[in-house]
């Protein structure tokens, strides 16, 4: 199979033109992929191509995408949560996530995910395979026909460990911006962190993208390296230290601010003594503490923070002269952790 989806513009003109026909009609293919209103994704939908080369696509083994929607659910709050089917029949999860003001699609980068932290369900059974760009991509379109609006904002904070499959990420950041018209600004990359990789990651994004935007986000959840290897057993790898390092030199390399996020754990890091650890940890350079409302899942004995401790968390924090923030979990109502929907489909 030959999958457009991620080509460019250019790219699809060239494809055209190898089958003998005019550039525009490359250009015609480009438009139909990249229009959310065009809610069929195949090739004979195409009507404005002519029937001999829709047909002569066809037989050459061209589609536009390769996952099947498997299952959905639809939360109380707007929430939208995915399973979708590959090729080779594992299952992978993407979510869109709807406020009065934007569609944001928070999109996987692997079937399933090797970092096994412990307050997350898609990591208990391992990491299968890392997805391709077009795969990753696909995500986007089902979230686009099945909520019929364009997505405005992307986070990959879905299945996965983005910084283990960074060559497909960034073809897709690529698409992302250049073909679905999404700025890199209005993107953002979620990782554990891997030792070496956020180096990586500024150097490749220069090399394949030709600049840096989007935003990086650190799932930090700690204030030290002892609590942070009891949450994320792979961060004995990695000293917390030496990630807050790599973090300063991204930002000196690429201008753009770092985001930690932290998952409010009770009794586990957010006591008021963390809250004043965490600030001496990233002082000094341009960074956000995303403050995460936990989404509690069966398999774990984590337990939300209350509200008034998350709150008071936030305040001392501010107090200390950090930008954060506090986000609330959505889709409560409908498995929302990352993982829980590729399980409960697994035990059906």
């Amino acid at each position: 199979m030959k999958n457009l989806l991620g080509c460019s513009v250019k790219d699809l003109e060239n494809v055209a033109k190898n089958y003998g026909q005019a550039a525009f009609r490359g250009r015609q293919i480009y438009s139909w992929i990249y229009n959310y209103k065009n809610r069929t994704k195949n090739i004979d939908q195409i009507k404005v191509l002519p029937l001999n080369f829709r047909n002569l696509l066809k037989k050459e083994g061209y589609i536009f995408g390769e996952l099947t929607l498997k299952e959905k659910y639809l939360a109380n709050d707007g929430t939208l949560k995915l399973l979708l089917n590959t090729r080779d029949n594992e299952n992978v999860e993407c979510v869109g996530i709807p406020t009065e003001k934007r569609l944001t699609a928070c999109l996987s980068s692997q079937v399933g995910c090797p970092m096994d932290c412990k307050f997350c369900a898609t990591g208990k059974e391992g990491l299968k395979r890392s997805l391709r760009s077009s795969e990753i991509l696909d995500q986007i379109l089902f979230i686009e026909n099945e909520m019929n609006q364009k997505v405005s904002n992307i986070v990959f904070m879905g299945m996965g460990e983005p910084l283990l499959n960074i060559k497909e990420l960034l073809l897709s950041i690529r698409s992302i911006n250049e073909d679905f018209d999404i700025s890199q600004r209005k993107v953002t990359v979620s990782t554990v962190a891997i030792p070496k990789m956020i180096n990586k990651l500024s150097e490749m994004s220069f090399q394949i993208l030709g600049k840096c935007q989007f935003t990086l986000a650190i799932s930090l959840h700690a204030s030290n390296q002892k609590t942070r290897e009891v949450i994320i057993p792979s961060a004995k790898n990695y000293h917390i230290n030496n990630i807050i390092d790599d973090c300063r030199a991204f930002v000196r390399k690429t201008g753009r601010r770092v985001s930690f996020e932290y998952l409010m754990l009770n009794g586990v890091n957010d006591k008021l003594d963390q809250a004043d650890e965490l600030s001496d940890l990233i002082k000094g350079f341009q960074c956000h503490v995303n403050l995460i409302q936990y989404n509690q899942i069966d398999e774990v004995e984590f337990k939300q923070t209350p509200s008034i401790n998350a709150q008071l968390f936030q305040s001392r924090l501010s107090n200390n002269g950090i930008n954060v923030s506090f986000r609330k979990s959505r889709g409560s109502d409908r498995n929302a952790a990352c993982g829980q929907l590729r399980q409960n489909a697994k035990i059906v």
